[in-house]
């Protein structure tokens, strides 16, 4: 008999963003003439076009698959040598990183849910509440959970409230953890951790032989040059930390696939007799034997954007979304919404009216704007009463979800 995974079971509703589309499903095929009006700034899509840069290089690497002489059938798999550069020199320029630390694959969703493959079982995991549902809802999966209780929380599970009354910010683990899951610029919240505050995490996994998995996906949209947009910019983090960082959000690459990992070859982790093994091996057998590598097109598209005309392409996106981001948070402040993010991120994190929870915020916004938000209850317990509105869209959109909040609760 063929027997499942039973830890699947312990997720007692869908991925919190097909259950979204769900709903607005239901809702357009019973109100057809208000789904008509529709925008979403739900999910994190981007929607403006790719950088000229990118698919001016993208064409250029098509046609060279077209000829004999310069066709290419499988790459290697940890991403191309011409990439793997482009990332070092100029992402982490100054901070000691190597090219063949660096692993292209095609997502860091995909990234911090597969890195749990080379770490053992019974590790004790440290979550920030709210946060983006892929880092809890992979650890049911692999079996580092017990179950989950009615506001989503799973046993074994460290949770790290963030909320106004802390400042977003996440104290310290009370107990010994394993693993630490951080994310900055935070999605959800937009909050941004400064220096400072990341010191004391690399000190805390230093001293307790702990590994971060550290997001940062958004660290295009830090605004202020004083804030760190890499963990190894702290000092001691390589021998801590491992980073995961997209083309996504910055090069619009959502629909083209493309991102890395950084393992320093110095991190280690340890088998259960003491023996300390690099987990830079680990993970490079991991990736050579599951992946076959993001497409060389793509590849080149992504080595376009460290270009000088991609570089100031990717601040014309940023700049974009940023402005979104402003229109936004002014608008739900002008309307007496307590509003934090928006400022090093491209979302905005909303506390909901007096009596209306995260969910029943949706429905309002979805009903009565006929613009779809994500509810905070989805990224977590400590999510409840707040609801995320995504700056990834056009200015007209964006002008035309502002004048709705206004209508709403003006």
């Amino acid at each position: 008999m063929a027997r499942i995974n039973e830890n699947f079971l312990k997720l007692k509703a869908g991925y919190l963003f097909p259950e979204i589309a769900r709903r607005v499903n239901a809702f357009s095929d019973a109100e057809p003439e208000k789904a008509i009006r529709l925008i979403r700034c739900g999910i994190g899509d981007v929607t403006e076009p790719l950088p000229p840069a990118a698919r001016s290089a993208m064409k250029e690497a098509v046609d060279e698959l077209g000829e004999r002489e310069s066709f290419r059938g499988y790459g290697p798999e940890q991403g191309y040598e011409f990439l793997r550069q482009a990332v070092a020199e100029n992402a982490y320029a100054g901070l000691g990183v190597d090219a063949d630390e660096i692993f292209v694959s095609d997502g860091s969703k995909c990234d911090t849910g597969n890195i749990l493959d080379i770490f053992g079982g019974g590790q004790k995991i440290a979550i920030t509440d709210p946060v983006y549902p892929v880092y809890v809802d992979t650890n049911v999966m692999a079996g580092n959970t017990g179950e989950g209780d009615d506001s989503g929380q799973f046993a074994g599970l460290v949770y790290l409230p963030c909320t106004a009354e802390n400042d977003f910010t996440p104290a310290l683990p009370e107990e010994k953890v394993d693993l630490i899951y951080l994310c900055y610029p935070n999605n959800p919240t937009g909050t941004v951790a400064t220096a400072e505050q990341l010191e004391k995490w690399v000190d805390y996994a230093r001293g307790n032989d702990a590994v971060i998995l550290y997001d940062a996906a958004y660290e295009a949209y830090v605004q202020d040059a004083g804030l760190p947009r890499s963990i190894y910019e702290i000092r001691g983090a390589r021998e801590c930390a491992i980073e995961f960082r997209s083309f996504s959000k910055n090069g619009g690459f959502t629909g083209t696939r493309c991102a890395f990992i950084v393992i320093p070859k110095e991190l280690t982790g340890s088998t259960a007799g003491g023996e300390r093994v690099a987990l830079h091996g680990l993970w490079a057998r991991r990736h050579s034997t599951k992946f076959n590598g993001v497409s060389y097109p793509v590849q080149r598209a992504a080595e376009a954007l460290f270009s000088v005309e991609g570089k100031t392409q990717i601040r014309n996106l940023v700049e974009h979304y940023m402005g979104n981001a402003a229109l936004l948070k002014e608008a739900c402040e002008r309307c007496g919404l307590a509003v934090y993010g928006g400022e090093h991120s491209p979302y905005v994190w909303v506390r909901c009216p007096e009596g209306v929870d995260s969910w029943g915020m949706f429905d309002k916004m979805l009903q009565e704007a006929q613009v779809v938000v994500t509810p905070g209850a989805g990224f977590g317990a400590a999510g409840e009463g707040y609801f995320r509105i995504s700056a990834f869209n056009s200015r007209e959109n964006v002008e035309e979800v502002c004048a709705r909040i206004a209508e709403v609760f003006g």
